[in-house]
Order: C-alpha cells, then sequence, then structure tokens
C-alpha cells in the first residue's frame, strides 16, 4: 500500500507496482479524464492518495497519449478548480511510462463531475453523506502548553524584540501593550497561560521568543535549513541551519539572501525603480507566510533554497484549508496556526486579511516578472520566485499607467501580464490566469478595453485580447531601441549604509552592499531570439554575474530597419506559429515540442498548447507519448 504521504517508489518492473489500497488506486492506461476526475475527487474525500495511471490489474501497462499536464488540467477543470493535484511521470524498463497522480485530503467534502459526493474505501467508490465526508477541524497546535514548560524557556532579549514590533505595528490592538511589563505583555498577546498551577509558554510563545534550547526541546521541527547554489546543480556550495524565534530567523535569512541580492534601476521620468533580483518585500511575505502557516505537527524542516535564477521555499504541510496553486488568490484565507497567525497579524508582521500572497503576485507582475508558482505535494508546498531577467519597458509602462489611473488593480496587471508574455490570449485563458470563472470576466475585460489597456480581435469563439496600441508601440518601441545597439548600462551597487534603524538586524534589503546587473529579459527579445528554459539555465550563473554582452552579427538588425521590419520584433503571430510547426511537420515528416521551441522561441507549455491545438483541429496526429510524442500530418503514418 502507499502512504500519500510519499511518492511510489520507483516502479520497479512488471508486476512490482504497490498493490491497491486505501491510499492507492491502479487504473489502466485507457482511463478517461472525466473518470480520473471521479476517483481523484474520491480519495480527495477519503484524506487523500496516490492514483497510479498505466498500471493495470495485471501489471504495467504504460500509458501512450497522456501527458502529466493533461491530467493535472482535467483533474482541476472537472472539479470546478476545487482539487489540484500534482503528477508525476516514471519511465520503466521497457520504454513504458507510468503517471503518479498525488491527491491532497479534501478540506471539505467535494463531489465528481456529475454532482455525486463520493469516497474511496480501499476498493470501490462508495457515495458517502456530507456528515461522514466532512473533516474534521484540527486543534491549534502552536496553542498547546508543553506540560514541563517554564518561563525560563523564553529569552528576555527575543521578549525584547517582540515589544519593539508592538510599538511600531502602529495598530490599535497592539501599541497600548508595548509599554507593559514582560508577564503582561505576553500575557495579552496569549503567549503564556496557567497550567499546572504555574504560568507557561505555549508552543507559539516558544516559537516567538524562545531560547534556542527550548526550541531544541519542546520543538525541533521548527529549524529552517538555509542553501546557497552557485549554479542550478543541486549541489550547494554554502548551508546554514537555523533554531531560532521566528523573528531571529527571518532577521538571518534577510542577511543570507540580500548579501547575494542584486538590483537594476529603470528610469521612469523623473522616479527611479529599483528591481531587484529578490524584492525584499516578496521574500519576507514568503517566508513569514512559510513560517506562519507550516505544519508544526510534522517533523520536517523548513527548506530554503537560493538558487542563480530563482528563491525556492519548501513547506512541510501544504497548502492550508482547501487551498490550491488554481484557486489561492480568491479562495477565502485560512490559518494552520491560528494563535501564531493572531500574534503576528496583531504585531504587525503579517496581514491579518490574507493579503500577503496578493502583494507578492502584485509587486513581482508590477517588476515585469514571472508570478510565484507554488508546487504542491501530498504533505508540503513548494514557492518559487524566479528572479532571471524582466520587462524594463513593461515596468515603465505599469508605472507611468498607475500614475495616470491612479489605481491598477493586481487583476488588471494579471491580464496585462499575460498578455505581454503571450501576445494574445483568449477569455478561457485569462479566466485560468485571473482564478475566475470564465462568466465572471467579462466586467473586468470590457472596464480595461475602455480605458485602452487591452483590445479585442476577432469574432465569436475565435475572439482573443491583446495589450492596447499604446501599450504594443511602448514594447515595440523598446525593443526597436535595444536591437539598434543602446548602450548597456552601467552595474549600480546598493547602498552600503542603512537609512535609519530596522529592527530587522539584517535591515530586510537596507543595509547589506549588493551589485546590479541589467539583464535583457526574454519579453524584450523577438520571439524567435528567445532562449529556451535549458538555454537560460545554461547561461544564468554567467548572467548572474556580468553585464550582458554585445549582441551577436545573427541577432542585430540591418542598420536600415523599416517599419514593417520593426513591427515583427515581437516576433510570430499565433497564426504564423501554427503555419511553423506545419511547415515543420512538411519538411521532416513529424514535429516535436522541442522542434517548435528551437523555431518560434516558445516555452515548453506555450509550444504544447499550440501542437494540441492542431491536433484538436485535424491538422496533426500525435504519434508517441510523454518526451518521445511527435506530430505528423493526418495520414502520413499509413503512407
Amino acid at each position: 500500500m502507499t502512504d500519500a504521504a510519499s511518492p511510489p517508489s520507483a516502479l520497479s518492473p512488471l508486476g512490482a507496482a504497490p498493490p491497491p489500497g486505501p491510499k492507492c488506486i491502479h487504473l489502466g492506461a485507457s482511463v478517461l479524464p472525466e473518470e480520473l476526475a471521479r476517483y481523484a475527487v474520491g480519495l480527495a474525500n477519503a484524506r487523500g492518495g496516490t492514483i497510479l495511471v498505466g498500471v493495470g490489474s495485471e501489471g504495467e501497462e504504460g500509458v501512450q497519449d497522456l501527458h502529466p499536464l493533461m491530467l493535472t488540467h482535467a483533474i482541476f477543470e472537472l472539479s470546478g478548480g476545487r482539487l489540484s493535484v500534482n503528477v508525476q511521470s516514471h519511465r520503466q524498463p521497457g520504454g513504458r511510462e507510468v503517471l503518479s497522480v498525488f491527491v491532497p485530503r479534501a478540506p471539505y467534502v467535494l463531489s465528481d463531475p456529475s454532482g455525486a459526493v463520493l469516497a474511496w474505501d480501499g476498493q470501490h467508490l462508495v457515495p458517502v453523506s456530507q456528515a461522514e465526508a466532512e473533516p474534521v477541524a484540527d486543534a491549534d497546535y502552536t496553542a498547546t502548553i508543553p506540560p514541563d514548560a517554564s518561563l525560563a524557556d523564553l529569552d528576555p532579549a527575543e521578549v525584547g524584540r517582540l515589544r519593539l514590533f508592538a510599538e511600531r505595528s502602529g495598530g490599535q490592538r497592539a501599541a497600548p501593550i508595548a509599554g507593559l511589563p514582560d508577564i503582561d505583555f505576553l500575557r495579552e498577546l496569549g503567549l503564556i497561560a496557567p497550567s499546572g498551577g504555574a504560568l507557561r509558554p505555549n508552543l507559539a510563545g516558544i516559537l516567538l521568543a524562545g531560547t534556542p534550547a527550548a526550541i531544541r526541546a519542546h520543538i525541533p521541527q521548527a529549524e529552517v535549513c538555509f542553501y546557497h547554489h552557485q549554479t542550478l546543480d543541486v549541489e550547494f556550495h554554502f548551508r546554514e541551519d537555523l533554531l531560532r524565534p521566528i523573528p531571529a530567523t527571518l532577521s538571518r535569512l534577510a542577511e543570507l539572501i540580500q548579501a547575494r541580492n542584486r538590483f537594476t534601476p529603470v528610469q521612469v521620468g523623473l522616479f527611479r525603480i529599483e528591481v531587484w533580483e529578490q524584492d525584499e518585500t516578496v521574500y519576507r511575505e514568503a517566508l513569514l507566510n512559510a513560517l506562519t502557516h507550516r505544519d508544526y505537527q510534522s517533523r520536517d524542516a523548513v527548506h530554503v533554497h537560493l538558487y542563480p535564477n530563482r528563491l525556492d521555499i519548501l513547506n512541510p504541510g501544504g497548502l492550508p484549508g482547501g487551498i490550491t496553486p488554481g484557486n489561492i488568490l480568491r479562495h477565502q484565507p485560512k490559518r494552520r496556526n491560528p494563535l501564531l497567525a493572531e500574534v503576528l497579524a496583531r504585531l504587525g508582521l503579517i496581514e491579518q486579511a490574507g493579503v500577503g500572497v496578493d502583494k507578492m503576485f502584485g509587486l513581482m507582475l508590477r517588476h515585469g516578472k514571472e508570478p510565484p508558482e507554488f508546487t504542491t505535494y501530498p504533505d508540503a508546498v513548494e514557492l518559487s520566485l524566479h528572479s532571471m531577467g524582466f520587462d524594463a519597458e513593461f515596468v515603465r509602462f505599469v508605472a507611468r499607467k498607475q500614475e495616470e489611473l491612479q489605481t491598477l488593480s493586481l487583476d488588471m496587471l494579471i491580464v496585462l501580464s499575460v498578455l505581454a508574455r503571450e501576445g494574445e490570449a483568449t477569455r478561457a485563458e485569462l479566466a485560468r490566469a485571473l482564478q475566475l470563472a470564465e462568466d465572471r470576466t467579462p466586467r473586468l475585460l470590457r472596464q480595461m478595453e475602455d480605458i485602452g489597456l487591452i483590445e479585442r480581435a476577432g469574432v465569436g469563439r475565435g475572439i482573443a485580447y491583446l495589450l492596447g496600441e499604446e501599450a504594443r508601440e511602448a514594447l515595440q518601441r523598446a525593443n526597436l531601441r535595444q536591437a539598434m545597439q543602446a548602450p548597456a548600462p552601467v552595474p549600480v551597487a546598493a547602498p552600503a549604509v542603512p537609512s535609519g534603524p530596522n529592527l530587522w538586524s539584517g535591515g530586510w534589503g537596507k543595509s547589506l552592499p549588493a551589485t546590479a546587473v541589467q539583464l535583457r529579459p526574454a519579453s524584450q527579445l523577438p520571439v524567435g531570439e528567445i532562449p529556451t528554459a535549458a538555454e537560460q539555465e545554461e547561461q544564468a550563473p554567467r548572467q548572474a554575474t556580468m553585464p550582458p554582452a554585445p549582441r551577436s552579427d545573427l541577432t542585430q538588425p540591418p542598420a536600415a530597419l523599416t517599419s514593417r521590419d520593426a513591427a515583427h520584433l515581437h516576433g510570430p503571430s499565433r497564426a504564423e506559429i501554427r503555419a511553423i510547426a506545419l511547415a515543420l511537420a512538411r519538411e521532416k515528416g513529424a514535429v516535436c515540442n522541442a522542434d517548435l521551441r528551437g523555431a518560434c522561441g516558445l516555452t515548453q507549455p506555450q509550444a504544447w498548447r499550440v501542437l494540441r491545438g492542431l491536433v484538436q483541429s485535424g491538422h496533426l496526429e500525435r504519434t508517441g507519448g510523454g518526451r518521445s510524442a511527435a506530430y505528423q500530418l493526418p495520414g502520413r503514418g499509413q503512407s
């Protein structure tokens, strides 16, 4: 039996796959997406588990035409966006491929696509009542008082740090208690309470102000492991394990990240915007969320990996209370550790209204970067903050529009960011990016049309949305200027002296020297010049430490650049990309994802969507599966 908390060990040879059970379901390769969604919902209602696709009753069959993204998308769509799963591919001896679908526990009752409420009983999907399926609310573990805890477990210096936060929080609930004696101050925050005839700290109090010895004795899983990778390889060259109170841990993490951080200045009129590789507000929110909402009953530590192109934060316990990567912007805020979250919010360290994730998304999009990326597992969640490159002209355009309109909502930023990256998008694609039902997007899109931010093209089901004329011209002019060999900006060093006192000893990015570099983002390159993901990763270490090299002759436009040439600096349209895919299929006999990426400079998902669309429209046929999938003209295989 395979437990939901761990992936199936290497599904070894035929017959060695784990048997079905309460936590594991075997399905053949011919399973339909709708049927798979029913099993996923039933397993989620039974506290989660694993579905193996391509493992029939008599052993492994292998999958042919199922891509992991297809399963993830099908389950998300068929569950109405309420269930997000993680799919991994396992290549078996003989070339067969098996997919493992890790299904998290449902925080509330889910229904299948037909509306039925089902649960997996270990052998079959069976109907269940609301009372049977409703999960029981977990107790607040951070409110637990260890029986052998005492006031000696609290560090007076850390209590003083909490008092300073209370004084400077500006909140009506925190500031009045800042002047109280230590015992009364901690009692008002709910960090100590009578137990066994004495005042004792609870786990939240130890997490926020405990001595290292007390944390090691009562809650050693509060450890945070920091790794710095000089390259994109899994090997790290520096590691530091932190077992300190949460404020001290955050301070040290800020020092470790900021010592390796850099920014690029972007001039917008008379003002200058500093675009950091890792924005201090963004990683501050990410780290606070990780330490506030992690599962402290898990014995695992939080792992923080700083790579040249991203910051990864791996958190035990997964996303709380029904929140998934597909609804995290819309779902009602959930607190796994209510007492700890309440105290941090009262001290002004986190947003009690649950807008921390919105803040992260908004800042990264305003700075022309990809939004935060969440990956869920049965017992953990990983947050990736990508830092490689940004669209400087998009930053300028957003800043000008913000000043002009006085408001530019997060939803508007999401739409603008998608259209700047993709060129065009349908209403359904924008709805997925917005994490909204498609019928809830028209008002937003009409509002953006009315103020000229976007435009509509096509009719009927072929309607797509583009950036407005002003945005297109601004981005096009920027690409043209850069193509005409504009001089590269000089790296700018961050100030080495803090501007004032800061509660965080690391200053959250204001006290440590750093060197800035100017990276040319992929969004400013013609589509045909955008490097592939592998090329970006290969170049990342070099780009992270030195200014960009002059463009080669192959990518420089001629001295006399016509208006038609300039119009094509954004690269081929979607229709042209489809034509290129068909031409490659005719010339080579078959086209694969890598061929289209190399020809058009697309990402892997972008190329996959184009090829999938051509298969659905009957222009291409798919052969093979997984990474060996190829696409050929209809009937070519029979000739």
